[in-house]
């Protein structure tokens, strides 16, 4: 427990710190599922890929996520999207 004011702000701080990146880290946990799902169906991938990379870069530079981490996610989409159109075509 707190002992003094400036504990008890902190404590409230990381509270709510803790809850905003806990949202954000689960939105894009369901947006990067949504993204590979996408990639197993022909058709609708790039608008799926798009939006999972925005919100990769989104979390990143918020914090949330260090950007390492993103550019790595990032890539591995890229490449199971090059890797899905080469198999769509054939």
């Amino acid at each position: 427990m707190a002992n003094h004011a400036s504990a008890v702000k902190r404590n409230r701080q990381r509270i709510k710190r803790t809850d905003r990146n806990r949202a954000a880290k689960s939105a894009l946990r369901s947006t990067l599922k949504k993204a590979r799902a996408s990639l197993a169906t022909p058709g609708t991938s790039a608008e799926a890929v798009k939006e999972a990379v925005s919100a990769l870069d989104r979390a990143a530079s918020k914090g949330t996520i260090p950007a390492r981490r993103a550019s790595r996610a990032k890539g591995r989409l890229a490449a199971a999207q090059h890797k899905a159109a080469k198999t769509a075509q054939g």
